[in-house]
């Protein structure tokens, strides 16, 4: 296995020093001069040159359709693990591009949530509160908060791209979502021109109430869901690694890179049934859309 990761900020840091210690052979593309013992400065080079089987996408949001366009035209075929979002606005791709395309919403992954959707699969869903928040200055502690994309809503930034984490697994657990509402913006005394704030009311297929709440704002931050069914209340901290059901709590041990490590293990794998697919990725760059299009219009917005 050759894998190529797009883009050397801290996102593809991780993914190059992940397949490494997974023993693939990785390159990297990256405009600038970087310490990795191989490296492309354009994308081309590295597909000519160094052959790859799987190419990872990891710059700006802004930046990953064109460089999912680029692999077409170079006729490359394999594998494309595409950071999240998938995009920073609606696009479309040929038809007949002939690449794998899945999206690394990786905390589909994460054993919380696995032993949750495991515990809900014969539960009527009531209601569901979901909640991500962390302080933007705290992400990237070695850069200016200010000078990164996050920061900047025109390079793809924003509460609702950097956590659409939590806008998948709610896709995920309730099978994709029927109308929604939603207040947000730039509110906060933070340096930036991407909203910081971002509140969703919204109606899913299999549960009628789901609040989700994002921000730039927590400290310490907070990654947190509840959910009520018919017959419990179950409940998932991220931070503290703890599973509640009930009056019963649980701590499950969760390395950082555990998540990382089995979304590439599963693609190397060809185990595709966890991971994000191309269309899963897109209706959630549709549902940001129906978002912003709520703010901006004071309106529910319906899936259709």
């Amino acid at each position: 296995m050759r894998a190529v990761v797009v883009g050397y900020g801290s996102i593809g840091q991780r993914h190059a020093r992940l397949l490494q210690a997974m023993n693939v052979e990785t390159a990297v593309v990256s405009g600038r001069d970087i310490d990795f013992p191989i490296v492309f400065h354009h994308l081309k080079e590295a597909v000519e040159q160094f052959a790859p089987n799987y190419i990872i996408i990891a710059n700006k949001s802004s930046e990953h359709h064109s460089t999912l366009l680029q692999l077409i035209e170079y006729h490359w075929k394999g594998t494309v693990l595409v950071e999240k979002p998938l995009y920073h606005e609606e696009k479309t791709l040929p038809n007949d591009h002939g690449l794998r395309i899945f999206v690394a919403y990786n905390l589909r992954f994460h054993p919380l949530l696995l032993k949750l959707r495991s515990a809900l699969k014969n539960e009527r869903l009531l209601s569901i509160t979901a909640y991500a928040g962390q302080y933007l200055p705290t992400w990237r502690l070695q850069r200016d908060y200010q000078l990164s994309y996050s920061a900047r809503k025109e390079e793809g930034g924003g509460v609702l791209r950097d956590l659409s984490h939590e806008l998948d697994y709610l896709n995920w657990l309730c099978a994709g979502w029927v109308r929604l509402s939603a207040l947000g913006g730039q509110v906060s005394s933070l340096e930036i021109t991407s909203e910081d704030t971002c509140g969703i009311l919204m109606e899913m297929r299999e549960c009628p109430l789901v609040t989700l709440q994002m921000n730039y704002l927590d400290r310490p931050g907070r990654r947190e869901l509840l959910i009520l069914t018919d017959r419990h209340t179950f409940k998932i901290d991220f931070s503290k690694r703890l599973f509640i059901q009930d009056n019963h709590s649980e701590v499950i041990t969760v390395d950082r890179d555990e998540t990382y490590i089995a979304q590439h293990t599963a693609i190397m794998n060809q185990q595709w049934d966890r991971l994000c697919s191309l269309q899963e990725g897109q209706d959630i760059v549709r549902m940001i859309d129906a978002v912003e299009r709520s703010i901006l219009n004071r309106e529910w917005v319906m899936n259709e």
